[in-house]
């Protein structure tokens, strides 16, 4: 094992949103199950099991854009002399590389660049490797994260590097740990999960694996079913390999929209999958039977598809594919986790060589046979589970040798709880300014007071950091900061309308933005736009008064003003417009900068803005100019359909003038003011 350092053209993170995330997450609500179509017993469960409401209590990562410059990815190499497999530990601990010597292939799509796009839960995520995603249904919170790593003793004597940290939308800590044994041409990756707590808690993993994807690519796993789930979030069983209108789903390349397929695998069968080329050679993933789901993802043959697969990095890079292994069927599902209890498993990563005559054969069950087997004989299943069995007794290894470190959050969360976790260590030493607050309030029972020149820090929304500051004193005057928390708190729980009562007390003592804006998301979110709208204006105004005008905007202060104007307006805006105010929502926009020489807030999303802003006072020809001189939103969300709309609305509106646009001229926006390509990320359509 040794450290080296990942140069590649790369887009900076950028800051956090510094505005809690206390929008509901529409995409999470359960699909729809056509009428007749019966589903396992636990499965139906499972579906409806402990949704988020939001991702409380991380927040949003949403400050990059897509400038990308050389950049170094500290990295941790683990290698034999059969194969090379690099991590990156700051990033999500994302396996980036997997090289196979004898051959010379690597076995992963590799991404060139790193560019961030917001399709994770929390925000920023990015493509290529593997990535292991847990907490909630999505890419998760933590995949851009850093994570701790150290070097360990591998069962067989060498070295194994351990990764580990605390997840914070479920507050489970886990562990991921890369164990290469001698002239293995698989790399072994354990994983385990813990809830350390008195509660049942809802357990939630996928291990997100990027391939190349070629013409003749074709995934196998051992199954004849599969649930379909599109982007009109139906899930439907299908036929394997035989299921979109006539198409093979098993060639991904034939796809015609993006969609999920979660194969129905048996109960007693292994767990394996694999996607190969038209040669019969590719990468092959298996596990212990626990990680039972295994499913593919597909971007299809779209405009909209293409155009993510360029999105996420640079022109002329050969497209990917996915396939994935999670602990339940379906990625829609979130498994009950006993108090006091752990989930393990071990999952192997390596080639996989088979007659391509037979992997591309037209009898599907010769196709995944011949796979299969050369799976046994490369792999053996009992190889598999006698790896797991050694890697557990070695799972609560101390670490010794640090090699990376995470956040402060573990520790903070150990110190409340007075969990053990052995082998993996949350220490004092990570704490940082965003958990000292929450240790004052943990041992002193005191709520800190707020900075004078930043924005309120993280919040923590867990049922014991609740009752901490329900119970907290405060310092005189600071009631209405304690305040703001717990309705953080509570609106995280659910209980809106308390959450509400203690806002309003807080504004009531103390009116502040933060506390406005926290009001306006509750109104909007009760379908109250006009009060919304109200509450938003009244948050920029605020702010403005108290915060914007007057800081340096060479500081840090400025800095931290300019980050949450652009955070506010982002909300507002879009609330005005859905009002009917559109000139309140130009007045937004149009408020200088802090620093006197007139700036005005930029980048693609603002301009978008700006364009559904002019569309609303009346000036499509304003909207289309911005349009034209093209933007491209680096923050865009998976499924968004805004660009699209907001074009031909403003298409309907030039071709209709002052009339009514009628069907017509909606059928004619279509045929003469075609969507450009580079506006096109429309997911649910197929290309002409």
């Amino acid at each position: 094992m040794r450290r080296t350092a990942l140069s590649i053209p790369a887009a900076p993170l950028g800051p956090e949103n510094p505005l809690p995330a206390l929008r509901p997450l529409a995409a999470l609500q359960p699909p729809a199950v056509p009428a007749g179509q019966v589903l396992p017993a636990d499965m139906a469960r499972q579906i409806g099991y402990a949704p988020l409401r939001s991702v409380l209590p991380v927040r949003i990562l949403d400050g990059y854009g897509r400038d990308r410059a050389p950049a170094e990815f500290d990295a941790l190499v683990i290698e034999n002399d059969r194969l090379r497999a690099t991590v990156l530990p700051g990033l999500g601990g994302r396996l980036y590389s997997l090289f196979h010597k004898p051959t010379g292939r690597e076995l992963l799509y590799r991404n060139p660049v790193f560019q961030p796009a917001a399709l994770a839960l929390a925000g920023a995520w990015f493509s290529g490797g593997v990535e292991w995603n847990l907490g909630a249904t999505g890419h998760a919170a933590h995949t851009c994260a850093p994570l701790h790593a150290a070097r360990v003793p591998a069962p067989d004597g060498g070295e194994m590097l351990r990764l580990w940290e605390w997840e914070r939308l479920r507050d489970l800590p886990f562990q991921i740990d890369f164990w290469l044994p001698e002239e293995s041409d698989f790399l072994y990756v354990g994983v385990r999960v813990r809830n350390p707590h008195d509660r049942t808690v809802p357990a939630y993993w996928w291990s997100n694996i990027a391939v190349p994807e070629t013409e003749r690519s074709r995934v196998l796993a051992p199954a004849e079913a599969a649930w379909h789930f599109g982007y009109s979030r139906a899930l439907s069983h299908v036929p394997v390999p035989a299921a979109e209108e006539g198409t093979d789903l098993s060639y991904p390349a034939r796809a015609g929209r993006a969609a999920d397929y979660f194969f129905d695998i048996g109960d007693g069968d292994r767990r394996w999958i694999t996607a190969l080329d038209g040669e019969g050679r590719g990468l092959v993933q298996t596990s212990t039977d626990l990680l039972r789901g295994r499913k593919l993802f597909v971007w299809g043959r779209g405009s909209g598809g293409r155009r993510w697969q360029e999105w996420l990095t640079e022109p002329g890079t050969g497209g990917y594919l996915e396939i994935q292994a999670g602990l339940a069927r379906t990625q829609l599902e979130h498994i009950p986790m006993p108090a006091d209890s752990d989930f393990s498993w071990l999952e192997a990563y390596g080639p996989l060589a088979a007659d391509p005559a037979v992997v591309h054969g037209d009898d599907w069950a010769a196709a995944r046979a011949e796979a299969a087997g050369r799976l046994e004989q490369a792999l053996p299943r009992g190889t598999v589970e006698a790896a797991y069995a050694s890697w557990l007794d070695h799972a609560d290894t101390e670490p010794k040798d640090m090699l990376a470190t995470g956040s402060g959050w573990g520790a903070l969360e150990t110190a409340r709880g007075h969990f053990q976790l052995p082998g993996t260590p949350f220490t004092a030493g990570t704490l940082d300014d965003r958990q000292k607050p929450w240790l004052e309030l943990l041992l002193a029972g005191v709520f800190p007071r707020p900075a004078a020149d930043t924005p309120p820090g993280p919040s923590l929304v867990s049922p014991q950091w609740r009752e901490l500051l329900e119970e907290a004193d405060t310092y005189p005057g600071n009631e209405w900061f304690r305040d703001y928390y717990l309705g953080i708190a509570q609106w995280a729980a659910g209980d809106r309308a308390q959450a509400v009562r203690s806002w309003q007390r807080s504004l009531a003592a103390h009116p502040s933005p933060w506390v406005l804006r926290a009001l306006a998301v509750a109104e909007d979110d009760a379908g109250e736009t006009g009060r919304a709208a109200d509450n938003y204006l009244a948050a920029y105004d605020c702010l403005r008064e108290t915060f914007l005008d007057g800081a340096d905007p060479t500081g840090p202060a400025g800095q931290a003003a300019i980050e949450v104007r652009r955070a506010l307006t982002l909300e507002a805006v879009p609330v005005l417009l859905a009002a009917g105010r559109p000139e309140d929502a130009e007045r937004v926009l149009d408020h200088p900068l802090p620093g006197g020489d007139g700036r005005l807030l930029d980048g693609g999303r603002i301009r978008l803005l700006r364009a559904r802003t002019a569309l609303a006072l009346g000036d499509a020809a304003a909207a289309r100019a911005l349009f034209d001189e093209g933007f491209e939103v680096a923050d865009l969300y998976e499924g968004a359909e805004t660009l699209t709309d907001t074009w031909f609305a403003v298409a309907e509106r030039l071709l209709a003038g002052e009339g009514q646009v009628t069907e017509e001229i909606r059928v004619r926006a279509r045929a003469e003011h075609p969507l450009p390509p580079g506006y096109d990320f429309r997911m649910n359509t197929e290309s002409p």
